[in-house]
């Protein structure tokens, strides 16, 4: 990857050289300086897109969302792909090139991560640890700390900001593994540099020379702090001005259905109008516009103080920095329009449909809003700062390189950025102030708006779990049995094919779960998708068909197996007849040995012994295996081929056959130990679960037995209302206890320990006999859900009631006091400070005579 980061930023150096030597060439001619000036990045550009949209279209854009995404547990076909690599590769190499104001880091990112993908894969034909899920999570994530630290040979923040953008949870056993890889490409990357004369030795990217005697004063902190405040403002701003200009590019109406008909024109006009308006001799004059990023951020982090040299000559050393110098025009009004023009160039370009990060723009955009302050206090303190008799002077370079920091910590809503800046600058002289303007921006940007990476993902619509807002008690008065998918598409053991490829057509889900039968729905386990393809294939395949052809016949006695046929040599002898022997026989007794057969001639005898056995091992090793293979082939007859002898029609019915038996469950893969959650488990813990696991879907259950199912759609839609406003859900079993209060009277509360869930004991309610006989009840048994305590505490079980009377199971030894009596009398042993007591072994599965359903068993469609 160093090695890929170095060759890109050598081609896209050289790019821009040849662009500004082009515009060189042409100087006396402006509109010719011009066309050369728009014409160059157009070219790269719309090669950038053409090239991606024709290759892979999932290398368009940054890439940390979508690996942000594919690390929690999703997955997104054809991003992880060599073709994708090299889309991106090409596309960000062009993009650069062009000199757009396009980021190289998220890129990277994602091409690091597809490396490490492939690499894998590679390994995975070796070992079949990398084939683990687990182990393919990990790889990815050091693929994203060595994306980021040799994009910029900053190994520790880019370990740090990979672990901020791309993980909630992160291992802990991933964080040597991280730095070592990424300090090793981080130390190539540079190297590289060294030997291609780039750098005299191995040295920061952005390197400062701040004076480290007097860095700062403690009076600036203020500013410093003022710094942080507006840059988590303008951060926020920067979000949901991208998010805009997206939205309206995707809103229906004919200039979006024109401009998706014609995929290069919104390039080529964003391209144009940003070309037109940074051009040199025109308006780019009062904005610098002649700067390429990088320069822009050397010039942005020099020593020298701007507003005193303005309108003086030019001091020895000062280099591009003199492109911020009109004679006309104040630095402070250039300083202005090139933030506020680069500002919402940066949050378009980022749009464009090529490979681009937004890491360096907005580094870009940070750096000139600390260098604007920056150099407001060396105007109000031309002198210094004076503070205990020693004269601080105010560098307007490390409000740059603060502002830096700021902003990208706003727009990423990432600590890290402040690590990155040190390594890149080379300098820790001011790590106080960047933290405290760090933090700032991040807590000011945090409350406002998502991170730019989120912001993508909820355009996008890609499938992540949002994080839950603090001081919400929702989220802990919220349940799984609030929010799952009660209409729960399964299969059960005695499936058949027509139900499965039914099941298979009306779906498209990648994992079902398998019960123990349609009554029970005791869960087995699931089966992949594509593990139910595969058997479906093969069951209804002419193979198949032939082969049982061929067993029909055989079981008809009409045609033998080719072992059994007598086949004539040359001489006229017969060989294998005598292994056809009478059924009769072999039934009724052990048949008598073979004789051994008689050698052919004198010069081969029978293989026994071990001087035998010897000379066939020798001649095993020394022969090659295409011998071997074809004396194999001269000993054994070749069995005839089979053919296929059904009309169509004999085929058609022969599948309506064979679909309705029951499914091979023997033949498919299936995962015994499937995710499980139970109804009452929190909708805080539900979300650190899929969090930390990385999970897509989980299966509920109660004792054993498929209720429901929730995914990462209804566990988001969940979350986005109790951070907001709250999910508005009907109390847990409150269907239930509306029927109790509807046909029972409350009675006296009773002296058992109170529920958790509340500060006084819970009323109880007993139905008497002549209650029972007024609730409806089905033909079938209905379930209902009673509240009982063991020792205590309080739990829920399911209670089969029958539609003649209302009784404890028979199975369990339990004895659950209720008003009713097994004859239907009203009993006469029951307290009203009574409660039912129920015994462990009725939480066990029930026997083959008890099949109870789940709570809502008509929600669900069985095959």
């Amino acid at each position: 990857m160093a090695l890929v980061s170095w060759t890109m930023d050598y081609a896209s150096a050289k790019s821009l050289q040849a662009y500004k030597w082009m515009y060189g060439k042409l100087r006396g001619n402006v509109p010719l300086q011009y066309l050369v000036w728009v014409s160059y990045p157009m070219v790269l550009i719309l090669f950038a897109s053409f090239f991606c949209n024709l290759v892979a279209p999932q290398a368009i854009g940054s890439g940390i969302p979508e690996m942000k995404t594919i690390l929690r547990g999703v997955v997104l076909k054809e991003y992880l792909t060599f073709k994708a690599f090299a889309a991106k590769v090409i596309g960000l190499t062009a993009g650069l090139g062009s000199g757009m104001p396009v980021g190289k880091e998220g890129p990277f990112v994602h091409i690091a991560s597809i490396c490490a993908a492939v690499l894998s894969k590679f390994m995975s034909l070796f070992s079949g640890v990398y084939q683990s899920p687990y182990c393919y999570t990990d790889i990815l994530t050091v693929g994203c700390a060595v994306g980021v630290g040799c994009c910029f040979g900053t190994p520790l923040g880019g370990v740090l900001f990979s672990i901020e953008v791309t993980s909630t949870f992160f291992a802990v056993r991933n964080y040597w593994r991280g730095y070592f890889a990424a300090t090793f490409s981080a130390f190539i990357f540079r190297v590289l540099s060294v030997f291609n004369k780039d750098a005299v030795t191995i040295t920061a990217l952005f390197r400062t020379k701040f004076r480290m005697d007097f860095p700062f004063d403690l009076q600036e902190l203020p500013a410093f702090a003022i710094i942080g405040i507006c840059c988590g403002f303008l951060g926020a701003f920067f979000v949901y001005l991208n998010r805009q200009v997206v939205l309206f590019m995707r809103r229906p109406n004919a200039l979006t259905r024109f401009l998706t008909k014609h995929r290069l024109i919104y390039p080529a006009v964003v391209t144009f109008v940003i070309a037109t308006l940074t051009f040199p001799p025109g308006f780019g004059h009062f904005m610098a516009g002649e700067l390429m990023p990088r320069e822009a951020i050397n010039s942005l982090f020099d020593n020298f103080t701007w507003t005193k040299i303005w309108g003086a000559p030019a001091p020895p050393g000062l280099g591009r920095s003199s492109a911020w110098l009109h004679q006309d025009v104040n630095v402070f009004i250039i300083l202005l329009l090139f933030f506020i023009m680069k500002f919402w160039m940066s949050a378009v370009s980022t749009t464009m449909p090529i490979p681009s990060g937004a890491f360096m723009p907005v580094f870009v955009l940070g750096a000139s809003f600390g260098r604007l302050v920056g150099e407001i206090m060396a105007t109000l303190f031309p002198h210094g700062i004076l503070f205990d008799d020693i004269l601080y002077r105010i560098i307007p370079g490390g409000y740059a390189v603060i502002g830096a920091a700021a902003m990208t910590g706003a727009v990423t809503h990432t600590v890290s950025t402040a690590v990155i800046c040190f390594e890149l600058t080379g300098q820790i002289s001011h790590i106080l102030p960047m933290m405290v303007a760090v933090i700032l921006a991040n807590m000011v940007a945090q409350g406002l708006q998502p991170s730019l990476y989120d912001s993508i993902i909820q355009v996008k619509k890609l499938p992540y779990l949002p994080e839950l807002g603090f001081g919400h008690i929702s989220q802990y008065n919220i349940f799984v049995e609030d929010i799952m998918v009660r209409k729960v598409k399964y299969l059960c053991s005695q499936s058949t094919y027509r139900e499965v490829l039914y099941l298979l057509d009306s779906t498209s889900l990648k994992n079902f779960p398998l019960v123990d039968s349609k009554e029970s729905m005791i869960l087995l386990g699931s089966i992949e998708r594509s593990e139910l393809l595969a058997l479906c294939d093969w069951w209804l395949s002419a193979e198949r068909r032939i082969m049982t052809q061929e067993e029909g016949l055989q079981g008809q006695g009409l045609c033998a197996s080719w072992e059994s046929i007598a086949f004539v040599d040359e001489e006229g002898e017969y060989s294998g007849g005598e292994k056809s022997v009478s059924m009769l026989e072999e039934r009724n007794g052990p048949l008598p040995s073979p004789k051994p057969p008689e050698p052919t001639t004198n010069d081969t005898p029978p293989a026994k012994g071990p001087l035998q056995s010897f000379r066939k091992t020798l001649h095993n090793l020394f022969s090659s295996s295409s011998e071997r293979q074809a004396e194999e082939q001269s000993k054994e007859p070749t069995p005839p081929p089979l053919t296929d002898t059904m009309t169509p029609e004999e085929v058609k019915a022969w599948e309506d056959s064979q679909m309705d038996k029951p499914l091979e469950l023997e033949r498919v893969k299936i995962d015994p130990s499937p995710f499980q959650l139970v109804e009452r488990t929190s909708l805080h813990k539900t979300h650190t679960l899929f969090s930390l696991l990385g999970l897509s879907h989980a299966y509920v259950t109660s004792i054993g037995k498929l209720v429901g199912v929730v995914a990462l759609k209804e566990l988001q839609k969940a979350i986005e209302g109790s951070t907001r406003s709250g999910v508005r859900l009907r109390p847990p079993l409150a269907s239930f206890r509306d029927t109790i209060r509807k046909y029972s009277k409350p009675t006296q509360a009773s002296s058992a320990p109170t529920s958790p869930m509340s500060s006084s004991a819970p009323d109880t309610y007993h139905l008497s006999s002549q209650v029972v006989s007024q609730v409806p009840l089905a033909p079938v048994q209905q379930q209902e859900e009673a509240e009982v305590w063991i020792e205590g505490v309080k739990q829920e079980i399911l209670v089969k009631t029958e539609s003649s009377s209302v009784s404890s199971s028979p199975q369990t030894g339990t004895s659950i006091s209720r008003a009713g009596s097994p004859n239907g009398s009203p009993s006469q042993t029951q307290t009203p400070s009574s409660h039912p007591t129920i015994s462990l072994s009725s939480l066990r599965p029930a026997p083959e005579n008890k099949q109870d359903g789940d709570q809502e068993s008509d929600d669900e469609e069985p095959l």
